[in-house]
């Protein structure tokens, strides 16, 4: 196993031709795709790997400069990919990796044939011509209660984000990874993903892009997936689904992953 590999837990699974990279959002690890995973592995190459920061990684691996853009978590993608030799994939992101992924595909659009995007956003900060769904005053309270507390933040913020009460499994499960995060790092990530902009670089993106969201999620407004759509520089389709939370697939898999899967395995003229 190599430097890059063994820094982002990285794994691959099944033995197909075509390869599959599933990357997760914030708060979360390689395990939020514990239920798409084994609908993969029959047929494809999965490889799945935490980002530096996920409380399952090294916190000393973890560059408060190189991560406080986006651009720092794109730079390991296309790390992983060299390692692994790997020419090709279709890459799925979720929340925040979405933007990694268009990052990447702009960067090295030869390696990626399609970007599904789940529950992705260019922007979060509302301003006078776009809405994100949350303005700065809400942002500087989610950053300063982080501060504050961490581990009260996370009791209410997992239930918000994930759509559901404290004795759900899905809440239960964005909590345990949001806790195992170092609250420093966390929030280092948080303003990161809250403070970025990436609508400039939308037009860029050559590479087939599926946006999938949920009808309601905190985090990211329907309208946003419908700005996506119009923006790419690449030909896309926009999902809808009717599933609540920013992260349906834990939250709602039976109905999710069937979604993704379809997604993974056309392309936008089926």
């Amino acid at each position: 196993m190599g430097i890059v590999e063994e820094a982002h837990n990285v794994k691959v699974l099944g033995s197909g031709d075509k390869v599959i990279v599933l990357a997760h959002g914030f708060g979360t690890d390689q395990s939020v795709w514990k239920h798409l995973v084994p609908h993969l592995v029959d047929t494809y190459r999965v490889v799945i790997y935490d980002n530096i920061g996920a409380g399952t990684t090294n916190p000393e691996f973890f560059d408060f400069e190189r991560y406080s853009t986006l651009e720092g978590f794109a730079y390991d993608l296309l790390g992983i990919l060299e390692e692994l030799q790997i020419d090709n994939c279709i890459y799925v992101g979720h929340s925040m990796a979405s933007m990694i992924g268009v990052i990447a595909s702009i960067s090295r659009p030869d390696l990626f044939s399609k970007l599904v995007l789940l529950a992705g956003s260019p922007r979060y900060l509302n301003g006078p011509d776009y809405y994100g769904g949350f303005d700065q005053e809400e942002l500087d309270q989610l950053f300063d209660a982080m501060k504050r507390n961490y581990l009260a933040w996370c009791s209410g913020f997992a239930p918000l984000c994930v759509g559901g009460d404290m004795d759900s499994v899905a809440v239960q499960e964005f909590s345990r990874t949001l806790f195992n995060m170092r609250p420093d790092i966390a929030l280092a990530i948080a303003q990161t993903i809250f403070n970025s902009d990436m609508r400039s670089i939308l037009g860029l993106v050559t590479v087939p892009c599926h946006i999938v969201q949920s009808m309601k999620d905190l985090a990211v407004p329907v309208v946003v997936s419908e700005y996506l759509h119009e923006h790419l520089g690449a030909n896309s389709i926009v999902e809808v689904m009717q599933s609540d939370g920013h992260l349906p697939q834990l939250s709602s898999p039976d109905f999710v992953i069937p979604v993704l899967l379809r997604h993974i395995r056309c392309d936008l003229t089926t």
